[in-house]
């Protein structure tokens, strides 16, 4: 196994054309069948990097910025962002075009979190380090630092033994909430 590897060697991009199948009771493209092909990207990207098999192990913050309508190109991008130990996060960009306008359109950004199995999908391997040759790769990979020690704190935050519901009660009162607790 390599030690590092640059984010180019496993970029990944594949290319659709959206098909009334693919569409919602609102006529646009559904979203479960979008986050479906990035996650389909995200595996491409990491079991490239890493020369193994891997899981889905999280997916930070999906926001479907635009819809995507039916006939149009959808172009799904995929770099390796961020390696661990054995895990990797995968930078997802999700753009569509218009193949009789040639506009197009940012639809979705998303990371998401790849751990690498050994050959029986068992046991988390060592994946290759990142080689970063860019401030860009430089900014995804502080960024990504960040994210994780942010779901770290969020999650640690909000367990059951941990969790003092008075704390949230002023915050709560401009919310559609009505509380009735004992």
């Amino acid at each position: 196994m390599e030690k590092f590897k640059r984010s180019a060697d496993s970029q990944v991009a594949i290319t659709e054309l959206m098909l009334p199948s693919h569409s919602n009771f609102s006529g646009k493209i559904h979203g479960g069948y979008i986050l479906n092909l990035m996650d389909q990207i995200a595996f491409a990207c990491a079991s490239k990097h890493s020369r193994s098999y891997c899981v889905t192990a999280s997916v930070n913050k999906v926001d479907f910025l635009n819809p995507i309508e039916v006939g149009e190109l959808v172009t799904l991008k995929a770099s390796i962002n961020y390696t661990g130990r054995t895990s990797m996060v995968v930078g997802v960009r999700v753009e569509s075009e218009n193949i009789q306008t040639g506009i197009k359109k940012h639809c979705n950004s998303s990371y998401f979190t790849m751990v690498a199995k050994d050959a029986d999908g068992k046991k988390n391997i060592a994946v290759p380090g990142l080689i970063i040759d860019t401030v860009q790769g430089i900014r995804r990979f502080a960024r990504s630092i960040q994210r994780k020690n942010e779901a770290q704190s969020r999650s640690s935050k909000f367990e059951a033994v941990n969790f003092k519901y008075e704390e949230h009660l002023d915050t709560l009162k401009s919310e559609n909430i009505k509380i009735e607790i004992d």
